[in-house]
């Protein structure tokens, strides 16, 4: 069975950098910090007060109000996502065939708003349950592809993918390889997560995992510095529109780079800590590397996980130096979080996004906040501190890593006829 070739024909983007691509991009070369004083919730009870929030978003430029109230903001930021990817593939549906056009989304939580909300409720009461009717389809994860095709009547594949931080590379991988193997010719693809409230945040720092850098939130996300002590919690959504090269040359499509090949692991390790020795990290890469049939030389630009963690970024780089050797020193690296804090399950979207625009334009940008080398990470790597840089980039790697051991890189390359 020959392989299709898969291209990406839109983008679509909700960030904390920005609520369209333009402006992601434009803050991600810049070098701006999307972190900020929480303003969703009262936090000032909280050991962290600060996240990355999705800022100015307003559900009913998308949809009216009383769809706005059917969903949890997770599908409000996915519908927002999908609706400017589609517009920028330029696709008519009318003209295509919906039975082969899906939606895999990913999200690692889904509706922990509308379930934090119906919760709380209930327990201020009397004990008679008294529950909105849509608590349980807000909250579901896989809601969210369903109410995308629902939106544009497609019958493709469709659900989502749940591996925590993992959940929306897992989600594109499946895409590409529905593509490539015949199954669909187009698939909207990506992540949203909305977890920036009580029990988010709650949560997070129960398990010591967030940064507690309120008095200085823009510089809290420290990706490889020796001083970080834990990430940032993220928002918003990313949409990929994923297609066939031979269906998006028919109907004259402009194409942002080629997806190369996906590769995922596991830690079998341990439920939140990454492997120390970064094992899964080198097999999920290795095997991406052999999926898209490239030479490690032949990767330009990683954009790492670097949550901010103590442990994991040192794994991390471990991983890298081990599978690329001396050419892991001719690699840019850099860590986006530094600037959009963690969107949990979206985050390999937006990530792999920035590694799309990284091969589009030939720029990496920066892994900002960086003060102070740890000397446990060698600092010979080019993590691309503080501002981006130019240079030709033909294939980015882009890797994400979720509690429970989950592990998935994926690959996108410069497109050639």
């Amino acid at each position: 069975m020959e392989l299709k070739r898969v291209v990406v024909t839109g983008l679509g983007a909700l960030t904390p950098l920005g609520n369209d691509v333009s402006s992601y991009w434009d803050g991600l070369v810049n070098g701006v910090s999307g972190a900020a004083p929480i303003t969703h919730f009262d936090a000032s009870k909280f050991k962290t007060q600060f996240a990355c929030e999705v800022k100015g978003f307003d559900p009913h430029n998308h949809m009216d109000r009383k769809e706005a109230r059917k969903v949890d903001p997770f599908v409000q930021y996915a519908i927002a996502s999908t609706d400017e990817a589609v517009k920028d593939a330029g696709l008519e549906f009318d003209k295509l065939d919906r039975n082969r056009i899906g939606v895999i989304w990913g999200s690692g939580i889904g509706g922990l708003t509308t379930f934090t909300e119906e919760v709380a409720n209930f327990s201020k009461g009397d004990g008679t349950p008294r529950f909105n009717p849509f608590f349980i389809p807000k909250m579901l994860v896989d809601i969210a592809p369903g109410h995308i095709s629902m939106r544009h009547g497609l019958r493709g594949p469709n659900f989502s993918a749940v591996s925590a931080c993992a959940s929306s590379t897992n989600a594109m991988i499946d895409a590409f390889n529905y593509i490539r193997m015949g199954m669909a010719d187009i698939i909207i693809t990506g992540g949203s997560e909305a977890t920036i409230n009580e029990a988010g945040i709650g949560g997070f720092n129960a398990m010591h995992a967030l940064s507690t850098r309120n008095d200085d939130p823009k510089t809290a996300s420290r990706p490889f510095d020796k001083d970080r002590d834990g990430f940032v919690s993220g928002e918003g959504s990313g949409a990929i529109i994923l297609e066939s090269l031979e269906h998006a040359l028919a109907r004259g499509a402009k194409i942002y780079a080629e997806v190369a090949g996906g590769g995922m692991s596991a830690d079998a390790h341990h439920i939140t800590a990454s492997h120390p020795d970064g094992l899964g990290a080198k097999l999920a890469m290795s095997k991406a590397i052999a999926d898209a049939n490239l030479n490690y030389s032949d990767i330009d630009y990683i954009n790492v996980h670097g949550t901010s963690t103590p442990v994991g970024d040192i794994s991390e780089t471990k991983a890298i130096i081990d599978l690329f050797g001396e050419h892991a020193y001719r690699l840019n690296i850099s860590s986006t979080k530094s600037m959009t804090g963690h969107l949990l399950g979206a985050a390999g979207a937006i990530e792999a996004m920035a590694s799309i625009l990284s091969v589009k334009h030939d720029i990496v940008p920066p892994t900002i906040n960086h003060f102070t080398d740890d000397p446990e990470i060698d600092n010979n790597l080019n993590f691309t501190f503080n501002k981006a840089q130019k240079r030709e980039v033909n294939a980015a790697l882009s890797n994400t890593f979720g509690f429970g051991g989950h592990n998935a890189s994926i690959i996108v390359k410069k497109y050639h006829s």
